[in-house]
């Protein structure tokens, strides 16, 4: 099935929402007299990556009928996303707004999803969609975190398996968004259970599981209905389950300047490295190239790299780690 890739033409379902960051880089948000102004959000992140890296995207989603949600609009037009399925809402809901700090060391994020707009993106939203005119669904975990999004996010899968296209979905788990854990675990497993490629880092996939330690060997069993499943293990890499093996690979050093936005970038340069029909391998670790050029940068849709910066990266990078 991911044959499909190769057309390159993305749907992307879930957020997008604005980031500030305090300016200078390294600069605490409690300090900060400025910021800088970027589009943020899971989706809309893996969406401007995969349109970067010469893919096209659409997003399907909701914002609210402000001025944060017009500046999303315009950014996802900035970006090149395809937003004919992003719906405004007019009542009391809010497009996601986060202050993420450029820096490591006692790195605050702060992430403010109340009455999120995101979330009132409904069944009659996805159905709207021609999956035809798309080769993949690309999703992230916290559509599923509250109805009616839920449900369509259910409805999007069921619709893409119809039309023959393979569903990619990002474990992102997020407590925040969630009701309780155990309503978490529940959904996101039954996510995944659908899904034929899963990403996730080890403790999404322990999470999933009911224990860190059994995180691996549940990525392992997915695996036996999936075409890919990638688990991730930060600073130690991947490994990556496919056709009945297992691949390590490892990580490309660099000096972080944040720890946010690796997830985001890692899927877009998986996936357009797939697509590009690139050796697994080889698609991997251009995923984790991505990642360590986003987090060396401030933002995280701006940081993402194009293909001469992705290329020139690999030129001059020592090379990865051994998984």
């Amino acid at each position: 099935m991911l044959d499909r890739l190769k057309g390159r033409r993305f749907l992307v379902i879930g957020r997008v929402g604005m980031d500030l960051t305090p300016m200078p880089p390294g600069t605490r948000t409690r300090e900060a007299t400025e910021m800088m102004v970027s589009m943020g959000g899971s989706s809309a992140n893996i969406a401007a990556g995969l349109v970067k890296l010469g893919g096209t995207a659409s997003l399907v989603t909701c914002v609210s009928d402000d001025a944060v949600g017009w500046y999303c609009e315009d950014q996802l037009d900035a970006y090149d996303i395809e937003r004919v399925h992003v719906r405004r809402v007019k009542g009391e809901e809010r497009t996601s707004l986060a202050l993420v700090e450029a820096r490591v060391a006692e790195h605050q994020s702060v992430i403010y999803r109340n009455n999120a707009a995101d979330f009132r993106m409904n069944v009659e939203d996805v159905e709207a969609v021609d999956y035809t005119r798309f080769d993949a669904v690309i999703t992230t975990g916290t559509v599923f975190a509250a109805e009616p999004s839920r449900a369509a996010a259910f409805r999007a899968f069921e619709l893409a398996r119809a039309a023959g296209l393979p569903v990619i979905f990002d474990v992102d788990y997020r407590p925040y968004s969630w009701p309780s854990p155990q309503v978490a675990s529940e959904v996101l497993s039954r996510a995944g259970a659908l899904a034929d490629v899963i990403v996730g880092n080890d403790e999404e996939f322990g999470f999933m599981a009911g224990g860190i330690e059994k995180g691996f060997a549940h990525a392992r069993a997915l695996a036996e209905s999936s075409d890919l499943v990638v688990y991730k293990m930060g600073p130690e890499g991947a490994v990556t389950f496919a056709d009945g093996e297992e691949l390590r690979t490892g990580i490309y050093p660099v000096d972080a300047l944040k720890p946010t936005g690796a997830g985001d970038s890692f899927m877009a340069g998986l996936i357009s490295g797939l697509a590009e029909t690139r050796p697994l391998r080889e698609a991997v670790l251009r995923g984790s190239a991505c990642a360590s050029i986003v987090v060396a940068r401030p933002g995280c849709a701006p940081a993402m790299p194009d293909p001469a910066e992705l290329q020139a990266f690999l030129d001059t990078h020592p090379g990865p780690t051994q998984g």
